[in-house]
């Protein structure tokens, strides 16, 4: 207990890092209900070809995933640049590790 140090809320970190498989379980749900499809059925090495997932489903992943993790990080962004580099569900996972972790 450390007294007179307060955390601002907006810049306080729930818990610990992300972990990988705590961004591969909030990947896949996430693009389980863009995609409309189970999210047993998504594989990490699944690339967005192989879901089905075109370009309006990842930027709705995105939307998805910058409010959901901006709540841990403050102003977590997935760049567009950064976006083109992401192939499929294991690359978002590593990005989001690497930004979080």
């Amino acid at each position: 207990y450390c007294q007179g140090v307060t955390v601002p809320a907006e810049t306080h970190v729930e818990g610990s890092p992300l972990g990988r498989e705590e961004a591969l379980e909030l990947i896949r749900d996430r693009l389980a209900d863009i995609l409309e499809i189970e999210p047993s059925t998504i594989a990490e090495g699944a690339s967005w070809d192989d879901l089905g997932a075109d370009s309006l489903a990842l930027i709705e992943l995105v939307e998805a995933l910058e409010e959901e993790l901006s709540e841990r990080s403050v102003g977590f962004r997935i760049e567009d640049d950064d976006l083109e580099d992401l192939r499929g569900v294991r690359d978002a996972v590593d990005y989001v590790v690497a930004r979080l972790g």
